[in-house]
């Protein structure tokens, strides 16, 4: 895994979700993930339209911690998002409601 794979799944989410899954949905969400392949990266999703980009939000609505392995095994559908949660791998920070509903973004 490395930055360029990290990278690569993130930019290609917006084209990868059912914009139906996330209606209703009207958030900013930092994904800030540790080791090879880490950074910081904005999910902002208004009426269901997902958009990514690199960087951290001044004020994000839910933050998650995570290492990016654990959000690329998430991406390819390999690591279940819950179970991540479950065992400690994900760390979530603000609205566990809106948290759930990000769910769509794995499945």
């Amino acid at each position: 895994m490395n930055s360029t794979d990290v990278t690569q799944a993130l930019e290609a989410l917006p084209d990868l979700v059912d914009p139906q899954k996330l209606a209703g949905v009207n958030t900013v969400a930092h994904f800030e993930l540790s080791g090879e392949g880490g950074g910081d990266w904005i999910l902002t999703i208004v009426d269901g339209r997902l958009s990514v980009a690199q960087g951290a939000p001044s004020s994000p609505d839910l933050t998650f911690r995570m290492e990016a392995s654990d959000l690329q095994a998430m991406l390819s559908g390999s690591l279940n998002p819950i179970a991540a949660f479950m065992q400690g791998k994900i760390k979530v920070v603000g609205d566990m409601m809106v948290a759930m509903r990000l769910q769509a973004l794995f499945t």
